[in-house]
């Protein structure tokens, strides 16, 4: 670690607390060098050739993530007080030397281990890594790219946008030894033991030299540093200290000045307010304030779509400062991803991801709720079963899905935006909170035939629907192309019936608990049979199809025989006008994109049957059936059988049975008619 000078006081008086020293730690081990982790050196080397202009930001970045290091202190001294023993005054102080170009934040936090160093600082989490990586090559620009380092929790990176070299020294709490972590950002970094006095981190910066033009100001200043913790890290709910200078009058016996006499000392300045944002004045709150407030809480460096100030009184009184979100986190469809509601009893933090304030559905909401009923020493076992906590929870959620309707209502953009970002998990909660499914159901949005670029809601499609439509027509997909181009569609397409585009995984659960919305059904144009059109024009329909039907039964007969293991069942339709074949499920089946998803789980999952429907006006149709008429026992009946089936399945992007056959019979039928 790099080593610090102070200058010496020219009195010996002083009221601050001891500093820890700030001396390279005694070794006890050998030193082992280790290679970052690949998308770590990509994130180290944007760091260090000026990925984001305000570089002040750093210090946000490592004020936040000491605050965080005694918030898990304080949790862990619930159960182990043992571990705040003689150092209960919990703090982050900031150390500057000016002469040696160096600054440290100091935290008595929870420290680390060894091996937590090795997995945290020089790892990415896996689960976000590939991720990570993929959102950086897909930025375009220095903003974008920056807002990613607090998206994926890596904000310690940050220090080397203003430093040559960067040192970690830490000791976990409960433990004796510590450890020095250091890198300069070139590929690799260093661990060995060392000492520190106490628990805590200390993080030491070489800073470059100031180049205001590159955003690298002096930050050995006290102004500056005053000035960028005020700004983004006055919030804070621990003192953040620096030591000051200060040249005072020299006093008399009488304790007046004495003249020309001065003495120069050293003092402890607070730099933050630490007054809890959510218990001031709305009205006072800037902007500003609230978004750096929503920056410290989500470590996203974005700011919110919206902030929602709510308060309720009566028997129970609870405050909550939310937030929404202007873009998803990565982790958002992660089965680790952790609720972002943080519970304070009295204005100190009890919980840091609190599951019991908020549905599972509405996990990217970001903030904190304050309920000063509640006890200090309340448990994650006890919070399942409070009352209050349930009640809680009721409100907020309702909250929450009344603001987004306002939004869908007012700021129609703004939430189409928000819908893109956080619509897969809102979907969630329709099968999921049976209380809240009408408010739910208004706020759901999807794609449609009616319009390739505007989404809309349930309420609008019924708006829309003819005058003897009886159902909400839906089917899903893999993708918007994948559905315009299905041949489900045809019939509705030339009638002028607008169809849904269910094309998002989270769909095929949706449509298991949706089946009807203002006493219309929905209904899969994928399943079942297709009646369209007045009751005089579907009776009509139907007496021509089973006509037709009667007249084609042999030889739907001996297709059925062929391909008995593939489909259970082979029949006419009205639904097609231009393809010759489709396959349809039973009202009861899995949906072919279900079904894929079934497969791909554990054991796999049930291999179904369909319906090969066939469009009897189709050319097709009428000289296999000639063919078929001369000889029954045609080999190319067989042939053609098989092309139909392959047909349809590649029309819904299914996988074929055979897809060598398949490919053999193509060549064949290319070859006969050239």
């Amino acid at each position: 670690m790099a080593k610090a000078t102070t200058k010496k006081p020219t009195a010996k008086k002083t009221t601050a607390k001891k500093t820890p020293a700030k001396k390279t730690p005694k070794q006890k081990s050998t030193v082992e060098t280790h290679n970052f982790q690949a998308e770590t050196r990509q994130l180290l080397d944007l760091m260090i050739h000026s990925l984001y202009t305000h570089k002040e930001i750093f210090l946000r970045e490592l004020i936040s993530n000491a605050s965080d290091a005694v918030d898990r202190l304080r949790f862990e001294a619930l159960t182990k007080p043992e571990l705040t023993a003689g150092d209960e005054e919990f703090e982050i102080r900031l150390e500057a030397d000016a002469q040696a170009r160096t600054l440290t934040i100091h935290d008595n936090g929870i420290g680390m281990s060894r091996q937590e160093v090795i997995d945290n600082i020089g790892t990415i989490a896996k689960s976000g890594s590939r991720e990570l990586m993929s959102r950086i090559h897909e930025a375009k620009s220095e903003e974008g790219l920056a807002a990613l380092i607090g998206q994926f929790g890596v904000g310690f990176y940050s220090s080397f946008m203003v430093a040559e070299q960067v040192s970690l020294l830490t000791r976990r709490a409960g433990e004796e030894t510590a450890t020095l972590w250091q890198s300069t950002g070139d590929g690799t970094y260093t661990v060995v033991e060392a000492e520190r006095p106490g628990r805590g981190t200390s993080i030491t910066l070489r800073l470059k030299e100031v180049n205001k033009d590159d955003g690298l100001e002096d930050f050995t200043d006290e102004w500056v540093l005053s000035r960028v913790v005020k700004r983004y890290s006055d919030f804070v709910t621990y003192p953040v200290r620096l030591k000051v200078q200060r040249d005072k009058p020299v006093l008399d016996e009488e304790g007046k000045p004495k003249e020309g006499e001065t003495e120069t000392v050293v003092e402890d300045r607070t730099l933050n307010s630490m007054k809890p944002i959510w218990t001031r004045p709305r009205d006072e709150v800037k902007e500003e304030e609230l978004n750096e407030f929503y920056k410290h809480i989500s470590h996203d460096w974005t700011e919110p779509k919206k902030s929602l100030w709510l308060k309720a009184e009566g028997r129970v009184e609870y405050q909550a400062l939310l937030f929404i979100p202007a873009t998803a986190p990565h982790d958002l469809f992660y089965i680790a991803s952790k609720p972002g509601l943080q519970l304070y009893v009295r204005n100190v933090m009890i919980m840091e991801s609190c599951e019991q304030l908020m549905p599972h559905y509405l996990r990217f909401i970001r903030g904190v709720v304050d309920a000063p009923d509640l006890p200090l020493n309340i448990s994650r076992e006890t919070l399942q079963h409070d009352r209050h906590i349930t009640q809680m929870r009721r409100w907020l959620t309702r909250k929450i899905l009344d603001a987004l309707r306002e939004m869908q209502k007012n700021e129609s953009e703004s939430y189409v935006e928000l819908w893109g970002e956080f619509g897969r998990a809102i979907k969630e909660g329709v099968s999921e909170d049976f209380d809240n499914k009408d408010r739910l159901l208004a706020l759901l949005l999807f794609q449609s035939s009616a319009d390739e670029k505007k989404l809309t809601t349930l309420a609008e499609y019924i708006e829309r629907m003819q005058e003897d439509q009886e159902h909400i027509f839906y089917l899903t997909g893999e993708s918007r192309a994948q559905v315009d181009n299905s041949p489900h569609l045809e019939a509705f397409k030339a009638k002028g019936i607008e169809v849904l585009y269910m094309v998002d995984p989270v769909d095929e659960l949706l449509m298991q608990s949706l089946s009807e919305y203002e006493g219309k059904r929905l209904k899969s144009i994928g399943k079942g049979t297709v009646e369209l059109g007045s009751k005089e024009e579907r009776e009509k329909e139907k007496e021509e199809l089973e006509e037709k039907q009667k007249d084609y039964e042999p030889l739907l007969e001996a297709m059925q025989k062929h391909l008995d293991e593939h489909v259970k069942q082979v029949r006419l339709t009205n639904r097609l006008t231009e393809s010759p074949v489709c396959l349809v499920g039973a009202e009861h089946d899995y949906s072919p994109q279900l079904e894929r998803l079934l497969q791909k789980g554990k054991g796999g999952g049930p291999a179904q049957r369909r319906i090969l429907e066939l469009n009897p006006d189709h050319p097709i149709l009428d000289k296999l059936k000639e063919r078929f008429d001369a000889d029954a026992e045609s080999p190319q009946v067989r042939d053609y059988a098989d092309l139909l089936l392959g047909y349809g399945l590649l029309a819904e992007g299914a996988e074929l049975p055979d897809p060598a056959r398949f490919n053999h019979l193509v060549a064949d039928l290319m070859t006969a008619s050239l």
